[in-house]
């Protein structure tokens, strides 16, 4: 195992362990995974993640063939699907965070509450209608629901968020609990008003100058 994959599997091992840490996924519910040579790293299926070592991240190809004894994430197709449809995207993360799911639950966007809600690349978060886990119905749903975004949520089952890099993908991940969160406090009050279509394209545009810019350093890193 070169540096290089060692690095992208222990990146990943901890981003699982993070997402718990964080409150925004409990047990072995989510999975990640990272684009890598000529395929994808993935999260193994079942596997404690204080348990996980680098031997047990999965490499699978794009055609779906892996080696080994482990096996992946039952939801690998969409991450194979957004990661092979979508090249401005390295990684993908998925939880069952509390409240985006809630609001999963009620088959809702999440609408533009904060301007915040830029970081998933529009004005809304849209929420992807019910397929059963693992399914390539589901994949394909969820390509709907990503176009022009980051993340989305899967209706009665959680949330996708997709960026440049792990660390960027889960920090979108936790923006879109902060979001649903938000928007949840509000519903009690009526649905609640929203920033305009403009205003989060002007933020979008902000935000790709904001903090230090590294994507194309780890879009590199992570293709090679």
């Amino acid at each position: 195992m070169q540096n290089q994959e060692l690095t992208l599997r222990t990146e990943l091992i901890e981003a699982c362990r993070a997402m718990n840490g964080l409150g925004i996924n409990k047990g072995t519910a989510g999975n990640i995974s990272v684009r890598f040579g000529d395929g994808f790293l993935i999260s193994p299926t079942g596997i404690a993640y204080d348990k996980l070592q680098p031997e047990h991240v999965v490499h699978m190809k794009w055609n779906a063939e892996y080696e080994g004894d482990v096996r992946p994430s039952s939801e690998w197709r969409f991450h194979r699907d957004i990661l092979r449809s979508r090249d401005d995207l390295n990684a993908v993360v998925h939880t069952h965070s509390t409240n985006a799911t809630s609001v999963s639950i009620l088959n809702k966007d999440i609408p533009a509450v904060h301007y915040a809600i830029a970081a998933a690349g529009g004005p809304s978060i849209r929420c992807a209608p019910y397929e059963t886990f693992g399914s390539q119905a589901l994949a394909d749903r969820i390509l709907v629901a990503l176009e022009d975004r980051r993340a989305c949520l899967l209706a009665h089952h959680g949330v996708i968020a997709a960026h440049v890099s792990i660390a960027r993908a889960l920090s979108l991940a936790v923006t879109v609990e902060e979001l649903a969160i938000h928007y949840l406090n509000c519903l009690p009050m009526g649905e609640p008003p929203v920033l305009s279509d403009a205003e989060i394209a002007r933020v979008v545009e902000k935000f790709k100058t904001y903090g230090q810019q590294s994507d194309a350093t780890q879009k590199s890193l992570q293709a090679s």
